[in-house]
């Protein structure tokens, strides 16, 4: 008798699952605490714009219709904003939808992908789903994207140099001169995804590069990836879209994308969260004033050293195993992300949450080294 994983392709049997992290109502359930802090999904503290919010509520009547499989409005307000040819951009329900379709229109089996360690789990998942061999190339000094050992391990059988920036876990992000050897460097056989989730709160950071501006002027084949789950809150709604170098890619893309994968709500509260540039900029100051004080109390007080961050969330390495740590801290009813990739598994990631959140997520984080102290000085 066949077992019902034998009907699953061999690759799909193979796969290990995302770690999509807990949810609220779980951590209640298993823990019994009514507070809970959710920080390990790098959801937007600031919640929806009041805009978006409107919006949203105005399209509920029209929940019979099936919505603009174009996404016409988005895609001309987005195109208006970035000022380049609507004909050059894709949308999908979130970035990893995209992620998905990508791998599935570029990707065959013997392929090679080439991504940065530690990584975004979809980017080795996708890939390895169609058959493809994954190459990743792990962070170099002060967990920066090594880009000379990233680009010599591309070879006449890598499809596509696929990585974020700024780097989901590490939050690390390239600067214009590492960006530009990349440029340099790209064979025309390979295809460049530049995942740029964490785009609005890296952008006028000191050093972060015009990444579509620099890929603009070059003569790389690219698709940048942009989200609207992170700075512009919308994570529950699912919006995601890419810029790809030409109309050809975007046709290839859509080729494969469902035709009514975003859905009409989304597509609305997208639009005018997109307008509402008070709300986006409020959202990027707390996270830099947020982000500027747990570091100081991590490296001040608990004498770590977290990894300088361009994004909503910190990457540190723990002195006590991350297991202790997270379980500790889920009892007080805080989630974060143990980071359980081989080679990293010493780190967690944390977002950067409300003020509220965040003093939770200190007061617990030093409840549990504090622990670990007093059990080596019982040992």
């Amino acid at each position: 008798m066949y077992n019902s994983n034998t009907f699953a392709r061999s690759e799909v049997q193979a796969l290990n699952s995302y770690n999509a992290g807990l949810s609220i109502e779980a951590v209640r359930e298993q823990y019994g605490v009514l507070r809970v802090a959710k920080l390990g999904s790098n959801e937007n503290p600031l919640g929806v714009s009041p805009k978006a919010l409107l919006a949203l509520t105005s399209q509920a009547h029209q929940a019979a219709l099936y919505p603009d499989q174009s996404c016409s409005l988005l895609r001309t307000a987005l195109a208006q904003k970035l000022f380049i040819d609507e004909k050059r951009l894709v949308f999908g329900n979130g970035s990893e939808d995209l992620l998905s379709i990508i791998c599935r229109v570029f990707l065959d089996h013997g392929d090679q992908v080439v991504t940065v360690l530690p990584s975004f789990g979809l980017h080795i998942i996708y890939p390895q789903a169609m058959g493809a061999k994954v190459i990743g190339i792990p962070m170099g000094q002060n967990m920066r994207v090594d880009v000379h050992t990233l680009m010599a391990a591309i070879t006449p059988r890598t499809r596509l140099l696929m990585f974020s920036s700024p780097s989901n876990p590490v939050g690390s992000a390239l600067n214009s001169g590492e960006l530009q050897y990349i440029i340099d460097n790209l064979p025309s056989h390979t295809l460049l995804i530049l995942d740029e989730a964490y785009f609005e709160y890296a952008n006028n950071e000191q050093d972060y590069p015009d990444c579509l501006k620099m890929l603009k002027e070059s003569k790389c084949h690219y698709v940048v990836l942009r989200t609207f789950s992170k700075a512009y809150a919308l994570a529950g709604l699912r919006v995601g879209y890419g810029i790809v170098s030409d109309p050809a890619l975007a046709e290839s893309i859509d080729r494969l994308r469902t035709p009514f994968n975003v859905n009409r709500c989304a597509q609305a509260a997208a639009v005018a969260a997109l307008a509402d540039d008070e709300h986006l900029t409020a959202s990027i100051k707390h996270i830099r004033h947020e982000r500027r004080r747990i570091n100081n109390v991590l490296q001040q007080d608990f004498r770590l050293q977290p990894i300088p961050s361009m994004a909503n969330f910190i990457f540190f390495a723990s002195p006590v195993a991350v297991d202790i740590v997270n379980t500790t801290l889920l009892r007080q009813g805080v989630i974060i992300k143990p980071w359980g990739e081989p080679g990293y598994s010493q780190f967690l990631r944390v977002s950067v949450g409300s003020y509220e959140d965040n003093n939770l997520f200190l007061e617990a984080l030093g409840n549990a080294l504090h622990q670990k102290n007093i059990l080596a000085k019982e040992g």
